[in-house]
């Protein structure tokens, strides 16, 4: 079975800027991914490309299958994109909108389909409410509920909780979940790390054009990232035997050790015991993208 996703050898350049340079990726049937990367990295040149906004310079794209250019019907059909911008038609309501939506792809009688989605993302109170009297956490549900009008099974989220309260965002996330649960395939991209490490089981890193890391969150967090035991000693310095896995220069009495696993733990308490110093607290701390994010980042 093709991946849901294909991308081959694509190039992009807007004259003198080299906006992606031989990206090759696959996004599997029903997988969660995340493609993250600094301002400019190419994500958003990368999604316009799979949706056919824009004609790649070489390569070729894929979705479900279909390529993008020869195929570009049923390779529309079987996506839905939700974009960073807030774009709406300010004369129409709610359910107006999703109805229009429904019309560009040909689809009759679909308002059974329209209250589901409406139902789900708690917008059925603002369904006749005009689009522009919604806030801005509002408005992108629509652009959530524009995305799965016609139920596409490949679904790419463009910073989707940008601008977004907690409460909004986390009804967002739990319905995005459900939808992965049921079997469609999600790509995300956003600035909020911790939403990718939670959610996402694959994740790629763009940076200048280029992706430079393709791998499972948790082999990332392994190979990128280390656990961090946080000491408060009671007026003693570090036994020098462990000055080695210092991962910043202790003061205060506090010192932080990078460690390799958790049974490093019991080796470093261990060895506090046989030199006779005292702990008066502890602190174990997970690895997280965003530290290796950053690791990554200043890498390449």
């Amino acid at each position: 079975m093709r991946p849901a996703i294909e991308v081959r050898g694509v190039s992009k350049a807007y004259g003198t800027v080299q906006a992606l340079s031989a990206i090759d990726l696959d996004v599997a049937h029903g997988e969660f991914f995340a493609l993250l990367g600094p301002n400019g990295a190419g994500k958003t040149t990368l999604i316009s490309l799979i949706a056919g906004l824009a004609k790649a310079d070489a390569g070729s794209v894929r979705v479900m299958g279909h390529h993008v250019v020869a195929d570009y019907q049923q390779a529309r059909r079987s996506l839905g994109v939700v974009p960073q911008e807030l774009v709406f038609d300010p004369f129409f309501s709610v359910r107006e909108t999703l109805r229009l939506q429904s019309g560009y792809y040909g689809l009759r009688r679909n308002d059974n389909w329209i209250d589901e989605i409406l139902e789900r993302l708690d917008l059925v109170p603002k369904a006749d409410a005009n689009m522009r009297s919604l806030s801005g956490g509002m408005k992108r549900r629509v652009l959530v509920a524009q995305a799965l009008v016609h139920k596409p099974p490949v679904i790419i989220l463009d910073e989707p909780t940008a601008g977004v309260d907690v409460d909004l965002r986390q009804g967002l996330w739990e319905f995005i979940r459900r939808l992965n649960e049921e079997g469609h395939t999600i790509v995300l991209t956003t600035h909020y790390l911790e939403e990718a490490e939670s959610l996402c089981t694959r994740i790629g890193m763009l940076k200048q054009g280029r992706m430079v890391v393709l791998d499972s969150t948790e082999n990332l967090l392994k190979r990128f990232s280390a656990l961090k035991l946080r000491l408060r000693m009671v007026g003693e310095s570090l036994p020098d035997s462990l000055q080695p896995l210092l991962a910043a220069p202790g003061s205060n009495g506090e010192w932080v050790l990078a460690l390799r696993d958790y049974a490093q733990v019991e080796e470093v308490l261990a060895e506090l015991r046989r030199c006779h110093r005292e702990i008066a607290g502890m602190e174990l701390t997970q690895p997280d993208l965003e530290e290796v994010f950053m690791s990554i980042m200043r890498g390449y």
